[in-house]
């Protein structure tokens, strides 16, 4: 329906077009829809395109299973396949890249090559692959469906399948619980260090620990990636085994001042019996001396001290 519209399809089957040349290249490709002024113009044998809007997919030719809704979506793809874009001139700057997903105003515009993107909100980077970004310039964000929710103040963690979470600490989902005892002793063999990123060797000083280092002491907690390679430390599990050593600590203190306490009420003790002592010799002493005075004073003289 339209001008021009499928003006040159020779063999292609199950098409619909419905706008001024609107798959007007169109030979061999079938399971097209086209709904719009020069949606899949030039497409000549690519297979299961949906273009609506004002050139969308104007320049596919071959590339199959694209989906595109806006004005001016998907308008430079030639063989990228796969892709879905919604909105005007979502994915408008892609020409060969494939299985990206663009939804909002210029979503993925400056993708050009790349693949496996999700661009949502946001223009993308040229010919960057297997890429998330969401959003721009906003500085709130709300994600509902989080795993344990109505909690509120919780860390949110990631799952080794992907799902988000709350964390946890309850005793019913715990099982061999047992104190830390002395395995928190080992602590003192790690080594704090300070570092810049290379990525950034001019930014801002970090601290933190080396994963390396980390798994010679406690294996357990590094984290690694899909290939078994070291990648990084569990840091919030350091926050107990750090008050463990606290309490420890505090314990070990606790008894030094009890014994630093009794050593002192001991010496207390001696030092008072010993001034009694000494108190008690001093009366004897005078009592000898006044005993040797009176002795003396019979024979006429008194002894001089």
């Amino acid at each position: 329906v339209g001008f021009y519209a499928l003006l040159y399809n020779t063999t292609g089957y199950n098409n619909g077009a419905s706008g001024s040349f609107a798959l007007a290249a169109n030979t061999t490709g079938y399971s097209n829809v086209a709904t719009g002024y020069y949606a899949l113009r030039n497409n000549t044998t690519g297979a299961g395109n949906v273009a609506i809007g004002d050139s969308v997919l104007v320049a596919n030719t071959t590339a199959n299973s694209n989906i595109g809704i806006g004005t001016y979506a998907l308008t430079a793809n030639t063989t990228g396949g796969g892709n879905t874009a919604a909105g005007q001139g979502a994915l408008a700057s892609n020409t060969t890249g494939y299985r990206n997903l663009a939804m909002g105003y210029q979503a993925g515009f400056n993708l050009t090559t790349g693949s496996n993107n999700i661009d949502i909100g946001n223009v993308g980077v040229a010919a960057e692959g297997n890429t998330i970004r969401i959003g721009a310039a906003q500085t709130k964000t709300y994600i509902a469906g989080i795993y344990g929710t109505p909690v509120t103040g919780s860390a949110v963690y990631i799952s080794s399948t992907g799902q988000l979470g709350v964390v946890t600490s309850s005793e019913r989902f715990k099982t061999a619980i047992a104190s830390m005892g002395s395995n928190t002793e080992k602590l003192q063999r790690l080594r704090p260090v300070t570092f810049h990123l290379k990525t950034d060797p001019t930014g801002a000083l970090q601290y933190g620990l080396i994963a390396e280092e980390v798994a010679n002491v406690y294996p357990e907690l590094v984290i690694r990636d899909d290939k078994g390679r070291i990648d990084g430390v569990r840091y919030d599990e350091l926050a107990p085994m750090l008050l463990n050593e606290v309490q420890q600590q505090a314990a070990e203190i606790r008894d030094l001042k009890q014994q630093q306490q009794e050593r002192i009420a001991a010496q207390d003790r001696h030092s008072a019996a010993q001034d009694a002592k000494i108190s008690q010799l001093m009366g004897q002493l005078a009592e000898m001396y006044a005993a040797i005075d009176k002795l003396k004073s019979k024979d006429g003289f008194v002894a001089q001290r």
